[in-house]
């Protein structure tokens, strides 16, 4: 087995990078191995060396050691290819996909608890011609998602609060979409939204729990629709939003679905796992079983169906 890590220099704060590559290169020399250690330099270099590996056919475990961005990198570069297991090492803003486990963050920057883990089956989302491990969104939350990149890289600003100026920030235009949008490829239906939500795990935009009872290896995706409200109800909204209870909001949708497709009048930013494309029309779709995932060895695999 040959392993490698990719490190975004840039990711979070940039504060957890040299120890891990430190820590890295600590195990290996105790317990042997072949790895590699490739520091990202560019957009989509981790995509174009991780496709160039998954091409040689070798069994091979990577690691993004990033945040969503980097491991959204990774999984596109790999998907397809059954050689290759992916595992995270988190140094990102947020990692909101991790927290569907239920254990701590130091979990996934044990390297003897991750290489000692388990490989498990993943749940994917496959959105247009891209694939996401946590989820989508399309609307004033993809908006947000775009402007966060403006605020995370400040001193003393951590993924949440980086979230939370980036609402504000929002505000200042007019919130909501006009879209059609078909579920399991049924008839389509009219909606203004505040945002529509296809997930794969409960958590996103640096800890708002969007999909409460999703569990990213169930065959399912959790899809939630927030139709639009008044500027004035929003903040409100978000700190009940936040805490995965808006399932009982009037204004509120959420079921499991197998596929979600939208069409907008115009051009919309849409988020995939923290990445923003903008297109006015986009298929998103479960793909089960899409992923081998590494999880620590201090995980119960057998409690992922109750997470």
């Amino acid at each position: 087995m040959k392993y490698v890590f990719f490190i975004n220099p840039t990711a979070g704060k940039r504060v957890l990078q040299e120890k891990i590559e430190k820590d890295i290169k600590s195990y290996f020399e105790k317990n042997g191995g072949d790895y590699t250690v490739h520091i990202t330099n560019a957009q989509n270099d981790a995509r174009n060396t991780a496709n160039s590996i998954a091409k040689t056919g070798e069994e091979v475990t990577m690691f993004a050691c990033g945040g969503e961005g980097t491991v959204f990198e990774v999984l596109n570069g790999v998907y397809g290819y059954d050689n290759v297991t992916l595992g995270v090492i988190p140094c990102g803003s947020a990692n909101d996909f991790l927290k569907a486990f239920n254990v701590e963050k130091t979990d996934f920057l044990d390297l003897d608890n991750l290489m000692g883990g388990n490989a498990v089956d993943m749940d994917i989302i496959k959105a247009g011609e891209y694939y996401c491990l946590n989820g989508a969104s399309v609307g004033m939350d993809a908006m947000v998602a775009n402007d966060m990149a403006l605020f995370k890289n400040w001193p003393l600003v951590s993924g949440p609060i980086a979230y939370k100026l980036a609402v504000a920030k929002t505000f200042l235009k007019p919130l909501g979409i006009k879209a059609k949008i078909s579920l399991n490829d049924g008839a389509p239906f009219d909606t203004d939204c505040l945002f529509a939500v296809v997930a794969n795990a409960p958590f996103y935009g640096g800890g708002y729990k969007a999909a409460p009872k999703a569990v990213p290896c169930d065959g399912k995706l959790d899809f939630t629709l927030i139709k639009t409200i008044s500027k004035l109800r929003v903040p409100k909204f978000l700190k009940i939003y936040e805490s995965g209870n808006h399932e009982d909001l009037d204004y509120c949708e959420m079921k499991n679905v197998n596929s979600m497709e939208f069409w907008a009048e115009k051009s919309v930013p849409v988020n995939l796992d923290g990445e923003i494309i903008e297109t006015n029309h986009l298929r998103f779709e479960i793909i089960k079983s899409g992923i081998k995932f590494v999880l620590p060895k201090t995980l119960n695999v057998k409690m992922l169906t109750k997470v």
